[in-house]
């Protein structure tokens, strides 16, 4: 799994159930890459030992995916990664979450400009490559970059991102796809 030659200590690890329900987040505590396991701090009430799992970790550029099941030793919880489920950037599983995020600056030849008043959307669904999210209708267009900041449970996650699609979900409401360029470790 290429993933696994990123150390994932100190990243957030999102936690979906095998059907692909968000369960928690929780904070990566320790990165076992010869053992292919990932400590964390806390597990989902919803999961039990011996359950698999899913997990998005959010690293830097961009999110890993992983299928696991979880284990305990001693008084921790781990997730035992399998090997061979790490997506590729462009058939990367997406995973609904309905959080709140904010672009707060706009990105244009590589100098950032601050919004007066950042803009809050509502994220859809997140993936290995990209974000989707919505937002008012025509806010922006194909190629714009921009600085997001998404909440986390446990803390914010700073990304860089441009929009490579969108539609207009109803009069008021446009969805946008875009791909991650940057990820900012909290």
């Amino acid at each position: 799994m290429r993933g696994l030659s990123v150390d994932h200590t100190d990243c957030v690890a999102l936690i979906y159930d095998t059907e692909g329900n968000h369960l928690g987040n929780t904070l990566v505590t320790r990165h076992d890459r010869t053992a292919l396991r990932i400590e964390v701090q806390k597990l989902p009430p919803a999961l039990n030992i011996g359950d698999g799992c899913q997990v998005l970790v959010q690293t830097s550029p961009s999110p890993c995916e992983y299928h696991g099941r979880v284990k305990k030793e001693g008084a921790g919880f781990f997730i035992a990664l399998f090997q061979g489920h790490e997506r590729e950037c462009r058939e990367s599983e997406r995973y609904n979450i309905r959080t709140t995020a904010t672009i707060e600056n706009l990105i244009c030849n590589g100098h950032a400009y601050p919004l007066h008043t950042p803009l809050e959307v509502t994220v859809v669904n997140i993936s290995r490559s990209g974000v989707r999210f919505s937002a008012v209708k025509n806010t922006f267009s194909v190629g714009d970059t921009f600085q997001m900041r998404m909440r986390f449970s446990d803390g914010d996650k700073i990304l860089i991102a441009d929009v490579v699609n969108h539609f207009d979900c109803d009069e008021e409401t446009t969805e946008y796809g875009c791909r991650f360029l940057v990820a900012v470790k909290r």
